[in-house]
């Protein structure tokens, strides 16, 4: 009998298959690669690094330093700070916080 996953573990899935996929398989990317997959997987953020300066601010948040690979933790950085900005902007309304932040 095959497993079910829940929508969020598939959701991980997701994340973590498109990561690699982009990397070509590798445990790190490059910033093109790391620009071609937000720009295929995250259109709603991708004007964000398509200029240098955008993408320096965003390899930064990132804790990216200039010259280095853009690892998984780096990667799942964005995510966390992507999803507690969305939650605040689908959220508003209800004036809901959320305190999601990494340490």
């Amino acid at each position: 009998m095959a497993t079910k996953y829940s929508d969020l573990e598939l959701a991980i899935n997701t994340l973590v298959t498109e990561f690699h996929k982009a990397a070509d398989d590798r445990p790190t990317m490059n910033t093109t690669q790391f620009q071609t997959m937000i720009s295929n997987q995250l259109p709603g953020f991708a004007k964000t690094v398509e200029t240098e300066a955008g993408l320096g601010q965003v390899l930064e948040q990132m804790g990216v330093q200039s010259g280095q690979s853009i690892s998984f933790e780096n990667f799942w950085t964005l995510i966390n700070k992507q999803a507690i900005q969305l939650f605040s902007a689908t959220h508003k309304e209800k004036n809901a916080n959320c305190g999601c932040l990494l340490q």
